[in-house]
């Protein structure tokens, strides 16, 4: 089992290097193709979803973390079809961009899921003792 102590702080950075490269992906101009730059953002904010919950439970299976992550992803998701004036004002400010999208896109679920994949991928891997 993996000593949350441990963990917690590289899980920490770990999000932080997710949430500096999903800005950098969306925000700097690299050139891109617009489609690369919507789904890799996307994919890198499924990730921190993954990295946000494990920080909360370090100890918790993987598996479980993965459920979790995608459960608050499509939630996020989804809650974008709630429409009302003060929402669709916060949506349209960088903060709510960020943090709750502006508009549905069932596209979005899977490259959370894509996103949660590789974080969870990265977490097992991580989590196996040295040999």
């Amino acid at each position: 089992m993996v000593d949350a102590g441990q963990s917690r702080p590289a899980l920490i950075l770990s999000v932080a290097a997710v949430i500096a490269a999903g800005i950098a992906v969306r925000f700097v101009p690299l050139g891109l193709p617009a489609g690369v730059v919507k789904y890799a953002g996307s994919t890198l904010w499924g990730a921190m979803v993954y990295g946000l919950v494990a920080c909360i439970r370090p100890a918790m299976p993987v598996h479980r973390l993965a459920l979790i992550a995608l459960g608050v992803s499509a939630a996020v998701e989804f809650f974008r079809l709630v429409q009302t004036p003060w929402l669709d004002a916060f949506r349209l400010t960088l903060a709510g961009q960020l943090l709750l999208g502006r508009v549905f896109s069932l596209w979005n679920l899977l490259a959370y899921a894509v996103g949660i994949a590789v974080a969870a991928a990265l977490d097992a891997v991580s989590r196996r003792p040295a040999r």
